[in-house]
């Protein structure tokens, strides 16, 4: 058998264990974690998080970039499907990551960049309202799970209770107006985390 031959030979014996390692190879990337969602959005609005091959006891958190894996502003951690996360009601840089415990410490599997812009919100409703009827609103916002559109005293603090809807579950609700007549004030108010119980939006409106 010539040289040539034999070269051949032995590069056809490799072809079998060059392949099995190229599939393993492959397989390790297709079973790897990934993480994909929008790198920008308006502070307090909900995140939706693409997540796949999450390791078990793995979660999602927003911090700072340069805060410590041990450290979040947001943690949530996905069971069967990813919710969509609160972001920081606040403008700023912060980091989406994928973390997990490993031997007591918390490690950072994957991160990606965040950038909240200023929220706003608007209303509509009628300028008056008799005493105890129906209100029709409108609030459109940021629409985090815990915002709300509230009717108040216009001197009322930003967390006075009264009557409410909540924008993330419908944009529309009537409100029943108070049976003492004069001016209120219909809010928008932005609960998010670094911004609880922030005022976006007002609207004058005459209870007669």
């Amino acid at each position: 058998m010539n040289v040539k031959r034999r070269s051949l030979i032995g590069l056809a014996a490799l072809l079998p264990v060059t392949a099995a390692a190229q599939t393993k190879r492959s397989q390790r990337r297709s079973n790897a974690p990934a993480l994909s969602a929008a790198r920008t959005i308006v502070a307090g609005a909900p995140l939706g998080v693409f997540l796949s091959n999450a390791p078990q006891g793995a979660r999602l958190a927003i911090a700072r970039p340069d805060d410590p894996a041990s450290r979040a502003i947001i943690v949530v951690e996905p069971k069967h499907t990813v919710p969509a996360l609160p972001t920081p009601g606040v403008v700023g840089t912060y980091e989406l990551r994928l973390t997990v415990d490993k031997d007591g410490a918390t490690v950072i599997l994957l991160r990606q960049p965040l950038v909240t812009t200023e929220p706003s919100a608007t209303l509509a409703a009628p300028e008056r309202v008799g005493r105890g009827q129906g209100l029709p609103v409108r609030g459109i916002g940021p629409n985090g799970e815990q915002d709300r559109v509230m009717l108040v005293k216009p001197d009322a603090p930003a967390d006075a209770d009264g009557p409410r809807f909540f924008p993330a579950e419908n944009v529309e609700a009537v409100l029943e107006a108070p049976d003492q007549p004069g001016v209120y004030e219909l809010r928008y108010i932005l609960h998010a985390p670094l911004a609880e119980h922030r005022i976006l939006a007002r609207r004058p409106v005459t209870v007669e």
